[in-house]
């Protein structure tokens, strides 16, 4: 069979479905076993639908599905190209030989299976129509460069071309998980740390947090010389709840995704694993920030040691593509108490910088207060104006002011709350 010559790309995800196909093919043309093949057959078309469901594709499905398992497959070929682009060499004429099977496949003609078979759905996966509710995979942009390339990929008629556009597709884009989404979690399996793609992000922008302009203003300018190649801090952004700190985060991730930005969110359970995760990290093509939100820690935790090596401390150091960007309600991450300072360790000095030395690692630290009544005002009315609140300011405001009364306080997140109420009764 074809795909058991495959060198490089033959631990592709998802590639049930090609097997699937070389087997029927085979099964096709020696016209035998039908009662196999019939299944083969509807198992591929079903399996093609629920492809172009899950990625928002469309066109000719085979060709989409085809394209993917190619920029999505990470091996040693893809990840050389995504860090030069096009490769020259032993190894650029190696994957030749997988790049002329994958020609084969994206040339399969169906009439032999729909003969075969007797049935002719199988043509019409190559005129899907996408139902326009967008991918669950993928972003829109991702969702058509995969669709475009693989039209472009249908018409190569060399396989030095065919080898050319995926080489471009690889070095502009990148390759894998890492190089088709911008967000990610992690999990254990079997005792390992795996990185997940998170397909629903809040869209949102800097230009959304109203306020704050000075605290955004170094969040960005550390992000940039972060993805410059710049001399960058690791982040920590503290304060009063609700004042926009994750937000911002999110922000910087959606504005400069496009240039390479990765986000990894990090829970308290797995910083004992972050040198693994970073070491993983630092091969690759891409700025990654490590996101750690609500950092803080009870005096009888002692995790916080394990993160004070990574950020700043341990004998290898952290790679140039790394950077660790936290929030947190309070400056003082690791809770003291009176103990420390009244108690009786004869070096009670010594115990409270231990706890404080966290904090001192991030190069960058940026406090984010509650508003006070006028800037909490100025963010009320720029959000009913954006939205086209039909009320006067006086009146938005005084409903603002009983809002904040009956809930947390004055924040933005308390402001953007009520003016979501007045857009619920208005249904806007």
């Amino acid at each position: 069979m074809k795909t058991d010559r495959l060198l490089f790309y033959r631990e592709s995800r998802d590639i049930k479905i090609l097997k699937d196909m070389d087997t029927l093919a085979l099964l096709a043309f020696e016209d035998k076993d039908k009662t196999r093949g019939t299944k083969l057959y509807f198992d591929i078309i079903s399996g093609l639908y629920r492809f172009a469901g899950e990625n928002g594709f469309e066109g000719n499905l085979w060709h989409c599905y085809l394209t993917e398992l190619l920029v999505y497959n990470e091996n040693e070929y893809t990840k050389v190209c995504e860090k030069r682009g096009e490769v020259k060499g032993s190894l650029s004429e190696a994957v030749l030989g997988d790049l002329r099977i994958f020609m084969e496949f994206f040339d399969l003609d169906f009439s032999l299976l729909t003969k075969y078979v007797g049935d002719d759905s199988i043509n019409a996966v190559t005129t899907y129509v996408s139902s326009g509710k967008g991918a669950i995979k993928y972003n829109k942009r991702i969702t058509a460069e995969i669709n475009k390339l693989a039209v472009n990929l249908g018409n190569a008629k060399t396989v030095e071309e065919f080898k050319a556009l995926l080489d471009e597709f690889y070095g502009h884009f990148g390759v894998g998980v890492y190089g088709l989404h911008k967000a990610f979690r992690v999990e254990e399996k079997d005792e390992a740390l795996v990185v997940k793609p998170i397909f629903n992000i809040a869209i949102t922008s800097l230009d959304d947090l109203v306020g704050y302009e000075s605290q955004k203003k170094q969040l960005v300018d550390n992000t940039e010389a972060f993805l410059k190649g710049r001399k960058a801090n690791n982040c920590l952004l503290f304060g009063d709840a609700g004042t926009g700190k994750s937000s911002s985060i999110r922000a910087i991730l959606n504005t400069y995704y496009d240039e390479g930005l990765r986000m990894i969110e990090v829970y308290k359970h797995q910083y004992r694993e972050l040198n693994a995760l970073i070491d993983n990290l630092k091969t690759r093509n891409y700025k990654f920030i490590i996101y750690m939100d609500d950092l803080s820690f009870e005096e009888f935790e002692t995790d916080y040691k394990y993160l004070k090596a990574v950020i700043e401390g341990g004998l290898e150091s952290k790679p140039d593509n790394v950077l660790i960007y936290a929030t947190s309600n309070r400056r003082h991450l690791v809770k003291e108490t009176t103990l420390d300072r009244d108690g009786e360790d004869m070096h009670k000095n010594e115990t409270v910088q231990e706890k404080l030395s966290l904090f001192a690692r991030f190069g960058v630290s940026i406090y984010f207060g509650a508003p006070a009544k006028k800037e909490y005002d100025e963010i009320v009315l720029a959000l009913a104006h954006r939205y086209n609140i039909p009320l006067d300011d006086n009146e938005i405001l005084a409903g603002a002011n009983k809002w904040e009364l009956n809930h947390s306080g004055r924040s933005g997140r308390v402001a953007r709350q009520y003016i979501n109420d007045l857009r619920h009764r208005f249904e806007i």
